[in-house]
C-alpha cells in the first residue's frame, strides 16, 4: 500500500515538473530565433507591467526610437495597464507573447 501511494506521489510529482510550460532552448541557425527571444523579452515585461499595476505602481514605458521594440512593449505596457480582463500573470503572459508574435507578423507582410 505504502509503495502504491509513493509511485502516485512520484508520477504526480515528475508530471507537473515535466509539464512546465517553458520552451525549449533556441538554435541560432534557426530564422526566428531573434523573433523568438524579442518576444519572451516582451513577455517578461508583460508580466512586470501586470505586477507594477497590481502594487499600485506608475506606468513605466520605454523611450522610443523609431524601432519596433520600444514601440511594441509600450503598447502591451499600456493595455496592461488598460484592461482590468487582464487578472492574472498567466493572462498578462498569454496577451504578451500573443500580441508580440501578431505584431511582429503584421510589419513582415
Amino acid at each position: 500500500m505504502k509503495r502504491l501511494a509513493l509511485t502516485l506521489v512520484t508520477a504526480l510529482v515528475a508530471s507537473g515538473a515535466i509539464a512546465h510550460g517553458h520552451p525549449g532552448p533556441v538554435d541560432d541557425s534557426m530564422p526566428d530565433a531573434q523573433r523568438i527571444r524579442f518576444c519572451e523579452r516582451v513577455r517578461d515585461h508583460a508580466l512586470q507591467a501586470f505586477y507594477n499595476r497590481d502594487k499600485g505602481r506608475p506606468m513605466k514605458l520605454f523611450d522610443e526610437d523609431g524601432g519596433d521594440g520600444a514601440r511594441i512593449t509600450n503598447h502591451i505596457i499600456r493595455r496592461i495597464y488598460e484592461e482590468p480582463q487582464i487578472s492574472s500573470p498567466k493572462k498578462a503572459e498569454t496577451f504578451g507573447r500573443a500580441t508580440c508574435n501578431m505584431k511582429r507578423l503584421v510589419r513582415c507582410m
